[in-house]
């Protein structure tokens, strides 16, 4: 039987955060969301409490919050050792336990010993996200040891029916259909890690109000071993085709198209497998009900239910035909 707990949630309204707001409802939690109010297409269920506030202005919060204690505090909005120290400053003596969702794009790439383990070095030295998301748990780490009762939480790449986890987004889907070619990184080969936005949920939830994850951190990670050509091919079969596979290395993806040069290079290039024993132990008996192949079908699904949903980046469609050798008819 579960405990309602008293849960603040910074956010709520993201990929992650709002499949943990649905989730912490449906297990019977007294759940408030401090977010800006804007509009979103993943709306708060009924009977959450959202407050309206900047959530990185302590004084904003103070107002918003008054003199309330909640049992976890769950941050999806923090991105710098700045962000997080407001949290300390708003919260300390006001929670059992404050959640930082980081990310495992914190870990060292290449991982010099697979699979990765939470204490796994980490290091971000170009990468200016999950270098923010490094000081942050860095400041909370001291905050922790001066009394702070913190738990971190790295997700890896985490989709809902309303993304696809490909760069290209559906730019790649409508060259699929359309018989022409979509270009991978690399070889296709290297392993990577996808999870759906409820899996995560069912998998965080549970560690909100544990003694055990205090002083913790755990990546929430999928089981499933999956390549990027596996990837690819499961929203082709998605779309109802079998998609044309073109590879090139990151650094020549990302001397045509600048913005995906970093993120390549630096992340999703290198295999990763991560080792789910510590959340095991933290959550017994948790497994996933959505493999890729499932969650591609649910994202395509959504996607073609909307023609609005369905945009192409004209500029990313003729990079794509330059990478592939098209010749593009002037």
């Amino acid at each position: 039987m579960t405990i309602p707990l008293r849960l603040l949630f910074l956010g709520g309204t993201g990929v992650i955060s709002s499949a943990c707001v649905r989730e912490a409802v449906a297990a019977g939690h007294d759940v408030t969301v401090v977010n800006r109010g804007l509009s979103t297409t993943r709306p708060v269920p009924a009977g959450v409490r959202t407050l309206v506030a900047d959530a990185r202005d302590a004084d904003a919060l103070r107002t918003v919050l008054g003199g309330e204690r909640f049992d976890s505090v769950a941050s999806f909005i923090g991105y710098s050792a700045a962000d997080v120290a407001t949290d300390v400053e708003v919260f300390s003596g006001r929670t059992d336990q404050y959640v930082f969702v980081s990310t495992c794009s914190v870990y060292e790439h290449p991982a010099a010993v697979l699979p990765i383990r939470e204490s796994a070095a980490r290091s971000a030295p170009r990468f200016e996200y999950p270098a923010g998301k490094i000081a942050a748990e860095t400041y909370l780490e001291t905050a922790h040891r001066a009394g702070f009762p913190v738990t971190v939480v790295r997700p890896s790449h985490v989709y809902d029916r309303t993304t696809l986890p490909l760069l290209a987004g559906w730019t790649a889907v409508e060259r699929m259909r359309q018989g022409r070619p979509v270009v991978v990184h690399g070889d296709g080969t290297s392993l990577w890690n996808l999870m759906h936005a409820d899996d995560f949920a069912r998998a965080f939830v549970p560690l909100l109000g544990s003694a055990h994850a205090v002083g913790e951190a755990v990546h929430i990670t999928s089981s499933e071993l999956v390549t990027w050509d596996g990837i690819h091919e499961a929203v082709g079969r998605a779309a109802g085709v079998r998609p044309t596979l073109v590879h090139r290395s990151s650094e020549d993806v990302g001397r045509v198209v600048d913005w995906m040069g970093l993120v390549l290079q630096e992340d999703f290039r290198h295999t990763v497998i991560y080792d789910r024993t510590r959340l095991e132990q933290l959550v017994p008996g948790f497994r996933e009900r959505y493999d890729v192949a499932r969650g591609m079908r649910e994202s395509v699904a959504w996607f073609d239910a909307e023609p609005s949903r369905r945009t192409v980046d004209a500029g990313l469609d003729e990079a794509f035909d330059e990478l592939a050798g098209v010749r593009v008819p002037q």
